[in-house]
């Protein structure tokens, strides 16, 4: 090959409303929702740019998508020095365009960067760990067009199915099959591509013209079954390593569930206040160090119980008798007395009342969950959005709250969507 891993980009088409990960995606783009204290694409470009990845281009269609990934990361200075990535990295956009599918958007990026290495595509829902070096050998040793990371899934109706032949061609692409039956096999389509700089020849001709025209540019519906159709070198590469596809609030759980138990020391980017246990605190400032040894002391002291593993942000506190499992409490959180959290996400800047209940919930930024002892709020099995007030004494259950809304004290709110 004559090309070296810095020389080769990194394309994010975001261009989506997310709506299976509604209401978090409301007003943010996907790949900017929070989990454990950072954005969800963060995992993504730290994994790769950590391989030796220098640049990355965002397919944003849409204000929300761009506003939220160009506000967060810029150019990617901030990014670099963060991770103390040297040389950094470096963020570009697509121009602004009406896209009609993720492909679409790795079309324009192709032509406007004139890419001419391989080029990964990469999904804004998806954390993974994979050596990406491995994968761009294989595409190169198989001279494939296309490569697809593949993963044994049990779900297979949510997901592409790739059936492959004995040299790990795919000779047959099912997308979202409805039925378990209709599925020629268990591997998933991750929405990892390695692309051969000759795609960018099929994406000038005349038919896939005609498919853009009609609004048929999306990789899983359109581009791999017109590829593999047509005869082109379209090949699987099977990952036993972790992959998780965050669309979902409860795939979105899951996901922090695992990085809970499996990230490292470094990545968690907290401190242990228990050398034997996997609960961290993060912050590196004067003010955060004396907030993290009022954790750790309450904890030491039993008046603060945490149980399995948890991540704690800067700036957090964290009332007496409160009792916190399995979770993520971002920046600037209040936690009252009392209250008791399992397996749930709290985003930044969050108040919660005392003697709260909240279990295998997200609880979006800048909530206010009021709550008091002898108004006690529960949230069970819920998704509430940015900027929401819950009155005391409220149930909510099975729902989904949309942002900026006020529900009134003791309302009993039941497998519901609010929007």
């Amino acid at each position: 090959m004559d090309w070296k891993i810095e020389d080769v980009k990194v394309i994010i088409p975001i261009g989506g409303e997310a709506t299976r990960l509604r209401p978090l995606t409301v007003e943010t783009s996907k790949a900017a929702v929070r989990l454990l204290n950072r954005p969800l694409i963060e995992y993504t470009i730290l994994e790769l740019a950590r391989q030796g990845i220098k640049e990355f281009i965002f397919g944003v269609k849409g204000y929300v998508n761009y506003r939220s990934l160009f506000d967060l990361y810029k150019e990617g200075i901030g990014f670099s020095a963060r991770y103390h990535i040297k040389p950094r990295v470096h963020f570009k956009y697509i121009p602004r365009a009406e896209t009609v599918g993720n492909a679409h958007a790795v079309k324009i990026a192709l032509d406007y960067y004139d890419i001419k290495e391989p080029s990964i595509v990469v999904q804004g829902d998806n954390l993974f760990k994979l050596d990406i070096k491995k994968v761009l050998d294989y595409h190169e040793q198989k001279n494939a067009l296309m490569t697809i990371v593949l993963k044994k899934v049990e779900n297979v109706e949510e997901f592409g199915v790739a059936e492959l032949d004995k040299d790990m061609r795919i000779k047959r692409f099912v997308e979202k099959p409805k039925r378990r039956e209709e599925a020629p096999s268990d591997l998933a389509n991750t929405g990892i591509y390695i692309l051969s700089p000759k795609i960018r020849e099929i994406f000038d001709s005349q038919e896939i013209e005609e498919m853009i025209k009609l609004g048929k540019m999306d990789f899983g519906k359109d581009i791999i079954p017109y590829l593999i159709a047509k005869g082109y070198p379209v090949y699987g590469y099977i990952t036993e390593d972790l992959w998780f596809d965050v669309g979902t609030p409860e795939r979105y759980l899951e996901a922090m569930l695992t990085l809970l138990k499996t990230l490292s020391d470094e990545d968690m980017q907290g401190i242990r206040i228990d050398e034997n246990r996997r609960i961290f605190v993060q912050g590196t400032s004067p003010d955060s160090r004396k907030r993290r040894l009022i954790i750790k002391r309450m904890y030491k002291k039993g008046s603060l119980k945490l149980e399995g593993n948890i991540l704690i942000g800067r700036h957090c506190q964290i009332g007496s008798g409160t009792y916190i499992e399995d979770s993520a409490i971002d920046n600037f959180t209040i936690i009252g007395k009392n209250v008791r959290i399992v397996k749930s996400s709290v985003m930044d800047r969050v108040y919660i009342g005392d003697n709260a209940v909240i279990e295998n919930s997200i609880i979006g930024r800048h909530v206010e969950i009021r709550s008091t002892s002898s108004k006690p709020t529960r949230i069970i099995n819920s998704v509430i959005a940015d900027d929401t007030v819950i009155g005391e004494g409220s149930e909510i259950i099975n729902s989904k709250i949309y942002p900026h809304k006020h529900i009134n004290a003791e309302s009993k709110i039941f497998d519901t969507v609010l929007t």
